[in-house]
C-alpha cells in the first residue's frame, strides 16, 4: 500500500449493491469495482487522508483492494497458449484482505507459491481470467523476476463435446468422475470412484494423459515411465478435450490383456470369496486366462463366467428358439452318452469326440455348437466351449446336458 498499489475500501454491503444496481440500470453487463467505479466509492483514494485515519482508528470495517492500473496491457506468456494479452480495464480491483483480516485466495496463492519457490503453475483454463491479477501481484510485490511459468490446461468436456463436464453430468451418464468412492459430507450424496468401478490405475493414468495431449505418434499405450519420457506441455492442445468414457474402457481392456492369468486369477478369487465359493487357484488361473480377452473390468471374470461354478438356471430364449431343435437334441444326447463312456480331461479330446458323434449322425458340428453352448452355459456366447468343458469336467457337462434336455424339450420342433 505504501507504493500505491492497494487501498482501503470502506464500502458497506448496501453501498456495493447500490453501485451494482446503478451500473446494471445503465446497461453494464458485468458490474465491477474497478478503475472507473472506484472513484465513486468510499475508499482511501476518494476520502481525505484524515478521514481515512479516523475511520481506521474508530474500527470501521474495511477491505484492502488491489489498485489495478486504468490503461495498461497485461501480458502473459502461457506455455500452452502463447502470449495472452489482457487490457487492465477488464480486470477489477479484487479484494486482497477481507474485513476479518484474512487474505483472499488470490493474495494467499501468490505469496504461498513464491515462498515455496514454485516454478510452474499448471491449472485449468477457467483460471485464465485470474492470471492478469496474479501477474500484477507478482509485479507489485517485487517478485516478477522469479514469477512461475503458467500453463492453462484445456477444459474437460462432456462426451458429446458440448460444454464442460460436471459431476452431475457423469452421474447422469453412469460413469465415475472421482478417483475413489466419495461421500459429500454436507449432503451424504455418494459418488462412485474409478477404482471401485474396476478401472486399473495404469489404464486411468494413460487415459487421462491423452485428454488434451498427444505424443505426436500413433502410439496409445504408455506406461508411467513412457509418459514421463514423452510428455511435454508444448504438445497439450488448446481446445477442450472430450471425456470419452468408452475410450477409458478400451484402455482398461488393453491393460487387463497385458496382465498374466495368475494376476487376473486373484480378482476372480476375491469375487468368489464374496460369493462364498471355494476354488482351487489352478482352476481360477485357467478361467482367468480363458476370459481375459473378453472382459473390460476385473469383476466381469466372475460376472460373465458364473457358469464355471453354477449350472444354468435359465437359457437364452433367442438361441433356444432358433437352435434347439430335433437335430441338436439328437447330437447333444449322443455326445453326452459318449462322454459317459470315456474319461476325457482335455479340450482337444472333448472336441474330437464332439466332431466324431456329429459326423456319425450326419450333422454339421458347427451348426449345432451354439445349442451345445446353451445347454452347458445357458448363454449365447463366450470363450472356447471345449475349454469351458475341460475346466468344469465332463461329469458336470453331462449333468447340465441332462437338465437342458428336460427343460428345453418343449422347444423341439
Amino acid at each position: 500500500m505504501r507504493k500505491g498499489h492497494a487501498y482501503y475500501a470502506f464500502d458497506t454491503p448496501e453501498e456495493l449493491q447500490a453501485m451494482r444496481d446503478r451500473l446494471t440500470a445503465a446497461g453494464v453487463p458485468q458490474p465491477q469495482y474497478n478503475s472507473v467505479t472506484r472513484v465513486q466509492m468510499r475508499n482511501s483514494l476518494t476520502l481525505p487522508p484524515d478521514e481515512v485515519e479516523r475511520l481506521l482508528a474508530s474500527g470501521v470495517p474495511y477491505v484492502i483492494r488491489l489498485k489495478v492500473p486504468r490503461k495498461e496491457e497485461i501480458r502473459l506468456n502461457d506455455l500452452i497458449r502463447g502470449w495472452v494479452l489482457v487490457h487492465s480495464s477488464q480486470v477489477d480491483d479484487k479484494v486482497l484482505m477481507k474485513s476479518d483480516g484474512m487474505p483472499t485466495y488470490h493474495l494467499a496463492n501468490v505469496v504461498d507459491d513464491h515462498l515455496m519457490k514454485i516454478t510452474h503453475v499448471i491449472r485449468g483454463e477457467e483460471w485464465l481470467p485470474s492470471a492478469p491479477l496474479h501477474i500484477l501481484l507478482y509485479r507489485y510485490l517485487g517478485w516478477e523476476d522469479t514469477m512461475p511459468q503458467f500453463a492453462h490446461l484445456p477444459l474437460l468436456l462432456k462426451p458429446d463435446g458440448n460444454g464442460k463436464l460436471s459431476k452431475r453430468d457423469a452421474d447422469q451418464m453412469g460413469f465415475p468422475i472421482f478417483p475413489l468412492d466419495w461421500t459429500d459430507p454436507a449432503t451424504g450424496e455418494k459418488a462412485m470412484g474409478f477404482r471401485e468401478a474396476g478401472y486399473l490405475p495404469e489404464a486411468l493414468v494413460n487415459f487421462l494423459a491423452f485428454l488434451g495431449w498427444n505424443p505426436g505418434t500413433e502410439q496409445e499405450l504408455f506406461t508411467l515411465d513412457d509418459l514421463v519420457g514423452s510428455f511435454s506441455l508444448e504438445r497439450i492442445n488448446k481446445a477442450g478435450a472430450r471425456f470419452d468414457i468408452q475410450k477409458a474402457q478400451w484402455y482398461n481392456q488393453q491393460y487387463l490383456r497385458r496382465k498374466s492369468p495368475e494376476v487376473l486369477a486373484q480378482y476372480l478369487l476375491e469375487s468368489l470369496a464374496t460369493e462364498g465359493i471355494e476354488c482351487p487357484r489352478e482352476k481360477a488361473i485357467a478361467i482367468a486366462g480363458l476370459m481375459q480377452d473378453r472382459i473390460t473390468f476385473p469383476r466381469e471374470i466372475w460376472e460373465q463366467g458364473k457358469y464355471f461354478f453354477r449350472p444354468p438356471d435359465s437359457y437364452d430364449e433367442k438361441v433356444a428358439s432358433k437352435k434347439w431343435n430335433e437335430d441338436a437334441v439328437k447330437v447333444i444326447s449322443a455326445f453326452s452318452d459318449a462322454l459317459g463312456k470315456e474319461r476325457l480331461t482335455d479340450a482337444s479330446a472333448i472336441k474330437a469326440t464332439w466332431e466324431a458323434v456329429a459326423s456319425q449322425l450326419g450333422a454339421n458340428p458347427g451348426k449345432i455348437m451354439q445349442a451345445l453352448r446353451l445347454a452347458v452355459t445357458g448363454t449365447a456366447g463366450g470363450p472356447d466351449l471345449m475349454m469351458i468343458m475341460e475346466i468344469i469336467g465332463t461329469d458336470e457337462v453331462r449333468s447340465r446336458i441332462s437338465s437342458a434336455l428336460k427343460t428345453l424339450k418343449v422347444k423341439v420342433a
